[in-house]
């Protein structure tokens, strides 16, 4: 089967618009988690989120194909768009040989909201003609397919928060097995309204730390007690190894491993089985290597981070094994189905800059999580081999990868 390696990268969330900006953010340790601004949230029991504040929808779609789109689409063609130009294809590129592998948890969820509202209040023929198209998940891929021109095969992964790691799985085995050369990898999410929040919220999955929103999200802290909600969205453009080469492309890294796994357990509570099957058939594939840096799922959650670190401790034959680990939804939110595809890019940018991402808010330790997190500061390393977890409601989980060469 073919090398699939990684050309281009794509980046929005609420630290920046782009990737450069938002990875710098990053690094330097700073916190996109506010309070919410685009609905009034004062009676919800959280109102904070990792919202972003400064993105023109306009600067992607023109007003009237604005309207057609739900904002995890509008985020989604922003990501698109940058890692296309960054992968700088000749202009005679193959468009029937490449495809789209897009990825959300949740969709056009505000839409779904809002027309249900509408439907409620005055009636179903005042539902928007747009609101079906504007929130299916695999919209977010059409919508990209059109805008880009792309012709391969065009395929949605809707597996909750692990949905853009499995999208990176999808359009990897797309290009291996060569029915596309090329794949547009695109996870984007934006489900911070009235019934996202509260939803979450209901399910005691969130922090409430809403008089310090800064420091609400604290992966793999003692005090930590609940995920922040982000928003956002992440791109990778996959190729051949060969056309890569051929074309000379710059490439910032191979896709050497990804595992798929389920929990058959419960349908929010993860286990540590099914994150660990998952990392071990990555890291099989991909010849178990040195890792030289884990971006965890990390969700700040108490039962996540809990067995995530039992994972990797198992993974890597115990704690004095294990590489260092981090994890950013300490400054992002948690971008549910856009976070896989996020924190790849991360995790290519690391791999590019020589620098580990910090884990911010970590002050009290947790002997249940006893790794090196890179606790609140970036770290200058050489990373050769990452890997990214992404684990899901419903026990799904996937983890990828990637060598530098």
């Amino acid at each position: 089967m073919r090398r699939v390696v990684v050309t281009g990268l794509g980046m929005i969330n609420a630290l920046g618009l782009d990737k450069e900006s938002s990875f710098a953010a990053i690094i330097e340790g700073k916190c996109g988690i506010k309070h919410i601004a685009s609905f009034d949230a004062s009676n919800h029991a959280v109102n904070i989120a990792g919202e972003i504040t400064d993105f023109d929808p306009l600067t992607v779609l023109d007003a009237k194909e604005a309207k057609k789109a739900d904002r995890f689409i509008q985020l989604g063609l922003k990501a698109a768009a940058e890692a296309i130009a960054d992968a700088n294809l000749p202009d005679d590129v193959d468009k029937e040989r490449f495809g789209v592998a897009s990825a959300s948890g949740i969709g056009g969820l505000p839409n779904i909201e809002k027309n249900s509202v509408v439907c409620a209040e005055k009636g179903p023929r005042r539902i928007s003609p747009f609101f079906i198209p504007s929130s299916l998940v695999n919209m977010l891929g059409g919508f990209i397919s059109i805008y880009q021109g792309l012709k391969g095969p065009n395929l949605a992964s809707v597996t909750a928060c692990a949905a853009g790691t499995h999208a990176i799985g999808e359009a990897a085995k797309s290009i291996m097995v060569g029915t596309a050369d090329k794949m547009l990898v695109v996870g984007a999410e934006s489900a911070i309204c009235p019934v996202g929040i509260g939803g979450f919220a209901a399910m005691k999955a969130l922090s409430d730390r809403n008089d310090d929103p800064q420091t609400a999200s604290r992966p793999f802290d003692a005090g930590r007690d609940g995920f922040v909600m982000g928003e956002g969205a992440g791109a990778l453009v996959l190729e051949s190894y060969e056309d890569a080469v051929a074309r000379g492309a710059r490439i910032y890294g191979e896709l050497i491993g990804f595992g798929e796994s389920g929990d058959a357990n419960h349908i929010t509570t993860p286990t540590m089985d099914g994150p660990l099957r998952a990392m071990k058939g990555a890291y099989k594939m991909a010849g178990e290597p040195k890792v030289d840096y884990v971006n965890a799922h990390g969700t700040s959650t108490p039962i996540n981070d809990k067995n995530e670190t039992a994972a990797l401790k198992e993974l890597f034959g115990g704690k004095e094994n294990c590489p260092p680990v981090s994890s950013i939804k300490g400054q992002l939110g948690h971008c549910l189905g856009a976070a896989g595809a996020i924190e790849a890019v991360v995790c290519l940018m690391a791999m590019r800059d020589g620098v580990l991402p910090p884990t911010i808010n970590y002050s009290t330790p947790d002997e249940n999580c006893d790794l090196d997190y890179i606790p609140n500061k970036a770290r200058k390393a050489e990373i050769t081999v990452a890997m990214s977890n992404s684990f899901g409601f419903g026990g799904t989980n996937g983890v990828v990868i990637f060598r530098k060469i």
